[in-house]
C-alpha cells in the first residue's frame, strides 16, 4: 500500500478522456470557476481598496507601498488556483471514482490505479491553470497589472494546482459521500485562505499564528506570485518552491496509499 508510485505513460489517455468530456461543458465550467474570484476582487479590491488605499509590502528595495487592489489580485489568483484544483480533485474526481464508477471501467483496460490517480492530479492542476489564466486576462484588461514577469506566474500557479490537488485527493480517498468535503473546505481551506496573506499581510498576525502561516502552502505560493505582479523578483524563491514541492510529494504519496487501500477492499 505504501510502496512508491508506479506511474507509467498510460496516465495520458486518462487525462485526455477527462479533457474530452470537459470540452462539452467548458464554458459553463469556466464561468462557474471565475465568477466567485472576480466578485471577491471587485468587492474587496475596489470597495475596501477605496478605504484602505495602499498596503506596505516587502521588496528587494525594502518596504514599498502598492495599491490594495494589486495586493489583493496577486493573492487572490493563488487562492483561485487552490480552490479550482481542490474542487476538481474532490467533487469531480469523487464522481468519477465512486458515483459513476469510471475508474473501475478504466482499470478493465491495461491502466493501473497509480496512473489514474496521477492523471486526476494533473487534470485538476490543468483546470486550475485554465481558470487562473482567464482571471489574469480580466486583470490585464482592468489594468491592475502589466508586469511582463507575469509569464513566470504560470508555472508557479500550475505548481499550486498540483499541490492542492494532491492534498484534496487524500480526502477524496477517505470520503463516503459529497458532504464529507464540507469539512475540508470549512476546516482547512477557509482558515488557510485567511492566514496566507491573500487579504492582508501576514505580518499583521500574532507571532505564533504568523509562524504557522509562513509554512502554509498558500502562503508560500503568494510569496512567489505577488512580487511578479509588482514587477519584482521573489525573495527566498527556492525555499517557497521546496515547501510547495514537499507538500505535493508527501500528499500525493498519502493520497495514493489511501486510494490503493480503498480499492483493495
Amino acid at each position: 500500500m505504501w510502496s512508491l508510485p508506479q506511474v507509467t505513460l498510460r496516465f495520458w489517455p486518462v487525462f485526455l478522456r477527462n479533457l474530452l468530456v470537459w470540452r462539452k461543458l467548458a464554458i459553463p465550467s469556466l464561468v462557474g470557476n471565475i465568477a466567485e474570484p472576480l466578485m471577491w476582487l471587485v468587492a474587496f479590491g475596489y470597495g475596501m481598496g477605496a478605504l484602505v488605499g495602499k498596503v506596505s509590502v516587502s521588496s528587494p528595495q525594502g518596504m514599498v507601498e502598492v495599491p490594495y487592489i494589486l495586493f489583493l489580485a496577486s493573492g487572490s489568483i493563488c487562492m483561485s488556483a487552490m480552490q479550482a484544483a481542490s474542487f476538481e480533485a474532490l467533487y469531480s474526481a469523487f464522481s468519477r471514482m465512486h458515483v459513476q464508477k469510471t475508474w473501475d471501467s478504466i482499470m478493465n483496460a491495461p491502466v493501473g490505479l497509480d496512473d489514474i490517480v496521477f492523471a486526476e492530479m494533473l487534470w485538476a492542476a490543468f483546470k486550475a491553470l485554465f481558470t487562473v489564466t482567464a482571471i489574469i486576462g480580466v486583470m490585464l484588461v482592468l489594468g491592475i497589472t502589466h508586469s511582463p514577469k507575469l509569464l513566470l506566474a504560470w508555472p508557479i500557479l500550475f505548481g499550486v494546482g498540483v499541490t492542492f490537488s494532491c492534498m484534496a485527493l487524500i480526502f477524496n480517498a477517505m470520503a463516503k459521500g459529497y458532504e464529507f468535503f464540507t469539512y475540508y473546505f470549512t476546516l482547512f481551506l477557509t482558515p488557510v485562505m485567511f492566514m496566507s496573506g491573500v487579504f492582508f499581510p501576514i505580518e499583521q498576525l500574532p507571532p505564533t499564528v504568523r509562524l504557522v502561516a509562513e509554512w502554509l502552502p498558500l502562503s508560500n505560493a503568494v510569496e512567489l506570485v505577488r512580487p511578479l505582479f509588482m514587477d519584482h523578483w521573489p525573495q527566498n524563491a527556492l525555499r517557497h518552491v521546496l515547501v510547495l514541492a514537499a507538500y505535493a510529494g508527501v500528499s500525493f504519496w498519502i493520497a495514493l496509499a489511501l486510494t490503493r487501500k480503498r480499492f483493495s477492499k
